[in-house]
């Protein structure tokens, strides 16, 4: 008996034949992690609502810069187009050899306090050339921020900041980032309040379609699909709307800062490019 038993017991599974948990029985409410992605498809959209998300930021620092040194179009054109560019690689580093979170490395508003002290530095106000001036304090800021970057290395590699997390809870990393986000609303909300009736319709569309919808539908898979491209559809649906109000003549006899806030034709990004 003894030996029928040994004959007929399975060999042991090999290290390279064990297969991960589904994705639903290891935590509740997720449904994709690192084992398991989403199709391609979804992972494009996912990938360019993303996109869509970093936008605000990209544009709105380079903005606030530009308007501070009094530059030109061409020159917010230049600061954006950089940023997106140092995203991208960033956001490869991170994808391949940092921790692999879906998560985009963008411009962060926690350097606009300290970069705001250099562009207002007195030592750039013997420059009366605009564009020179502009150079020279992009070179600052590009300075400044290499020499930053290196503490960065210095915490990363020498592992001080495993270290430190270990002390750190969500309790107290939640008011950190939060802080770090609210800087953010005393630039967005007045800027949102320049053009209230095309800023309001997307907050209200966002919360809709992101909190509300989900739970209205029947099936995992129209909820999720409204929950996941919550942003797509209310940045479509408004553009949208703000262009039929710029075709349709609403704003063409108002002020000029009206129409710089709330026309889709006047950013002067697309016009300024270097490729148009």
């Amino acid at each position: 008996m003894a030996g029928d038993g040994v004959e007929n017991a399975k060999p042991p599974q090999k290290q390279e034949d064990l297969q991960p948990h589904p994705v639903k029985d290891q935590l509740y409410g997720i449904t994709y992690c690192l084992t398991s992605p989403p199709p391609w498809p979804e992972t494009i959209l996912l990938g360019f609502q993303h996109y869509l998300v970093m936008l605000g930021t990209t544009v709105l620092i380079p903005t606030m810069l530009v308007s501070k040194i009094d530059a030109r179009n061409e020159d917010k054109v230049k600061l954006i187009q950089t940023l997106l560019f140092v995203s991208g690689i960033n956001t490869l580093f991170q994808s391949f050899f940092g921790t692999r979170l879906p998560a985009v490395i963008g411009a962060s508003y926690s350097y606009v306090p300290t970069t705001m002290s250099i562009v207002l530095a007195a030592r750039y106000n013997d420059i009366m050339d605009p564009q020179k001036r502009f150079e020279q304090i992009m070179r600052g800021i590009q300075g400044a921020l290499i020499i930053a970057s290196f503490l960065h290395i210095l915490v990363g590699f020498s592992g001080l900041w495993r270290n430190v997390t270990r002390f750190l809870s969500p309790l107290s990393a939640v008011p950190l980032v939060a802080f770090s986000g609210f800087g953010l609303y005393e630039q967005g909300f007045p800027m949102l309040a320049k053009c209230i009736e095309i800023g309001l319709p997307e907050i209200i569309l966002l919360v809709i379609f992101s909190q509300y919808i989900p739970h209205l539908m029947q099936g995992e898979t129209c909820s999720n699909f409204f929950h996941r491209f919550a942003v797509i559809f209310s940045v479509v649906i408004v553009w949208l709307y703000a262009y039929i109000l710029t075709i349709g003549g609403a704003y063409s006899n108002t002020e000029f800062n009206t129409q710089i806030s709330c026309r889709t034709d006047r950013a002067g990004i697309i016009s300024a490019s270097p490729w148009q």
